[in-house]
């Protein structure tokens, strides 16, 4: 059973019950790409950010900041070509003195900004993410 057919197309939620594995299986499925970024060992804004840089291949120069994350999920890929679709996950987004409320908001946010890009090309970009 495909997990995210039912889903909407193109947003950022919660992981919830659903888990990784059937998410890849579901991305697969659909010919997506999967991403996936484990974050419980980051303590601050740049490890958050070098985890998922790191786990998605993000390219060397990567800033490593808010800005260069939503270049990378939505500029430079929408230039190598036709896409057809994303299952993203992050896991275990901190909650920490240097990744407090404010970061994970900023973080989502991106994701959600992201979202609306691939939205507005029509590919489906559905997102989700868990905190510690």
């Amino acid at each position: 059973m495909n997990v995210i057919q039912h889903l909407a197309s193109n947003m950022v939620q919660s992981i919830r019950a659903n888990r990784v594995t059937d998410l890849q299986h579901s991305a697969e499925e659909l010919g997506h790409h999967f991403l996936y970024a484990y974050c419980g060992q980051a303590g601050n804004k740049d490890d958050v950010l070098q985890a998922i840089g790191k786990a998605f291949g993000f390219p060397e120069h990567f800033g490593q900041n808010f800005d260069a994350l939503y270049d990378c999920l939505t500029d430079s890929v929408h230039r190598a070509g036709k896409q057809n679709g994303f299952v993203v996950v992050v896991e275990q987004i901190p909650y920490t003195d240097g990744f407090d409320r404010d970061a994970r908001e900023t973080l989502i946010d991106v994701f959600r900004d992201a979202s609306d890009f691939w939205a507005k090309r029509q590919i489906p970009f559905r997102m989700f993410y868990s905190f510690v």
